[in-house]
């Protein structure tokens, strides 16, 4: 049986006087002792190993505490991790002191014990809870819960997350089997940073070292983050999303699905999990904005939260959902072409310079009805999109305009701008996508390289070249060996590709349509926009290079063209020809009847003129064969 364990509550020091005598005072600074996240090996004893997971096993242990006032002893649960490096040791266990601290006080979380060392492999120590979601969704009919018991325990796993979000901490690894029960039947997030532990530490395996979390519950940006990423909140959002699937259908997502095939089909192919009909709209919506491929356009926990507990009223009536306690969905808006999740994670104010919000992988400046303007006033309404009052240079009165259009500018700069680095790193990409700027200048930035957001401040970044899809780039001149594989033409030159998608990092995906691909041949690759530069036909010199940024368009140009100039070709020689014999023909017979009135004259004076021999004496055929 679990003994309960209550985790101390750190105690703000404070000062007092400490009166020895009426003429002297002395002050004195009172705190308390945190406790020590280290734990001797001699005081674990491992029993046995009760489960397994892609970071090492987890046993059943006892852990015996003793002072000079006590002696007691507690079942713990102790997360024994994979083998790893001697030099990283250090490295893993001053991480764990960090989320040790943050991880004080934060309900709904795993109590942790602390850490140790046993055999050379770090053990992470914990309250042992008898079971999970998963182990209840095991033992039900179908292997799935009911709509209210799901929101029950997502909102108080949701309210968990956030909290470590708030704190900087990445769960990474959410799936129901890590969601524990306590004796009140109430979820608690069981894995707590243990993929956050490992983050950016070498791995003996090549599998663990290329991927943080259950393959079956991780977001794309997940299996390469110094690539496909940057991992941040939203990423945790996916896995969540995930698992509430699955307690909804009794269905793992990607079940029956090799690592491979679960790469291939979430990175590749940008599949989503399935999401069960007959869901109340909210919950519906929040959950198709989980599997947002970008993940800028994901909710937040904060927006889960809400949703869900909106829905905790909601009765099936008539074919429908009733009883919301509040509107907390909206349409994604066709005006703009962004989710509601992206617009949320940033509210205007009263002075704010904004202006009008480009479409998205739009490459002129449509709608720019306001190219910067300052918020003067704001206008709240609860059951629609908000507006605001803008004061545009020129116009006498403000505009009224609804909040989804504009974005805000700080020191010239808006979340979704491409930016450089004004100093250059080797180790990453100078060129990235801004995240969001905050109005003291902060900034959050994605480059390739870099596995999570870039933190900094405005003053180091300075507007850079934007990208979009659909445009045709190919590597620089100066680039001799680019950051990633690029296809060459027959002639050794770089060839034109087409940008398919832009991650949340920069990082572009390309494809050329101008090469024709057979079986698995790879039909897509990577590019860093620091190395590529924008192909068009304004920027292709003379008429050759025009129709070789042609051929770009599709591999079946090349031929097409071929194959209309053989059919010229044989065109023009079929008219030529016909043309020729024509003349031929009719200059035949000219030279047949010149010929004939030569004979007469010649015949008549008795020259002794050559004349051309007949087809006859040519062929040998002579007169008395007639």
């Amino acid at each position: 049986m679990a003994s309960k364990v209550v985790p101390a509550q750190p105690v703000t020091p404070f000062e007092f006087e400490l009166y020895e005598d009426p003429d002297h005072l002395r002050t004195v600074v009172a705190s308390s002792s945190q406790p020590t996240p280290r734990i001797d090996p001699a005081k674990l004893k491992l029993r046995h190993r009760i489960g397994r997971g892609p970071f090492g096993d987890v046993w059943l242990a006892t852990h015996h505490q003793s002072t000079e006032d006590y002696d007691e002893c507690h079942e713990v649960a102790v997360k024994m991790l994979h083998p790893i490096k001697e030099e990283y040791m250090r490295v893993v266990l001053d991480k764990f002191d960090n989320l040790f601290s943050k991880c004080q006080g934060i309900e709904n979380v795993c109590f942790l014990h602390g850490i140790s060392v046993i055999n050379g492999k770090i053990c992470i120590v914990m309250k042992f809870y008898e079971g999970s979601v998963g182990d209840k969704m095991a033992c039900l009919k179908g292997g799935k819960l009911s709509l209210p018991d799901v929101l029950r325990y997502g909102i108080v796993l949701a309210q968990g997350i956030a909290q470590l979000h708030a704190k900087e901490i990445l769960v990474f690894n959410l799936k129901p089997c890590s969601f524990l029960l306590n004796e009140n039947d109430q979820a608690v997030l069981g894995d707590v940073g243990i993929p956050f532990l490992l983050f950016g530490i070498p791995l003996p395996s090549a599998d663990m070292s290329r991927r943080l979390g259950t393959p079956n519950y991780m977001a794309p940006e997940q299996w390469q983050p110094e690539i496909r990423g940057p991992v941040s909140f939203e990423t945790d959002s996916w896995g969540f999303g995930c698992s509430v699937v699955e307690m909804l259908t009794g269905v793992q997502p990607w079940r029956g699905k090799s690592v491979e095939e679960i790469y291939d089909s979430v990175v590749r192919k940008q599949e989503k999990p399935r999401i069960p009909e007959g869901l109340p709209p909210p919950v519906e919506n929040v959950l198709l904005g989980c599997f947002e491929y970008d993940l800028r356009s994901r909710p937040l926990m904060t927006d889960i939260v809400r949703v869900f507990k909106s829905s905790q009223n909601a009765v099936f009536v008539d074919g429908g959902w009733t009883g919301f306690s509040s509107r907390t969905t909206l349409e994604k808006f066709s005006g703009t072409g962004y989710t509601e999740w992206f617009l949320s994670k940033d509210h205007l104010q009263v002075g704010d310079m904004v202006r009008s919000r480009r479409p998205p992988n739009s490459c002129k400046p449509e709608n720019m009805d306001v190219p910067e303007g300052t918020v003067v006033g704001l206008e709240r309404d609860p059951d629609r999109d908000g507006f605001v009052l803008v004061r545009v240079h020129g116009i006498h009165d403000p505009l009224r305009l609804p909040v989804s259009t504009l974005e805000r500018v700080t020191f010239g700069l808006a979340a979704g701008d491409w930016v450089h680095l004004k100093e250059e790193d080797r180790r990453h990409s100078p060129v990235g996508i801004l995240h969001s700027i905050k109005r003291d200048g902060s900034v959050a930035v994605g480059f390739i390289g870099v596995e999570t957001l870039w933190k900094g401040n405005s003053s180091e970044l300075q507007m850079a070249e934007p990208y979009f899809v659909g445009q045709f780039v190919r590597p620089r001149a100066n680039v001799l060996s680019p950051r990633f594989e690029w296809p060459r033409k027959t002639g050794g030159a770089w060839a034109t590709g087409r940008i398919w998608w832009i991650l949340s990092n920069g990082c572009l995906i390309v494809k050329f349509p101008g090469r024709l691909t057979i079986g698995q041949e790879i039909s897509s690759f990577l590019a860093d926009p620091a190395e590529v530069e924008v192909v068009s036909f304004n920027s292709c010199p003379g008429v050759v290079k025009k129709y070789q940024h042609f051929e770009d368009f599709h591999w079946a140009v090349r031929p097409l063209v071929i194959a209309l100039g053989i059919f010229t070709a044989m065109k023009v020689g079929f008219f030529v020809g016909k043309k020729i014999g024509r003349s031929n023909k009719r200059q035949g017979s000219e030279v047949q009847s010149n010929g004939q009135h030569v004979d007469d004259q010649t015949s008549g004076n008795g020259s002794n003129q050559w004349f051309p021999p007949s087809v006859k004496n040519i062929l040998g055929v002579s007169p008395a064969a007639r």
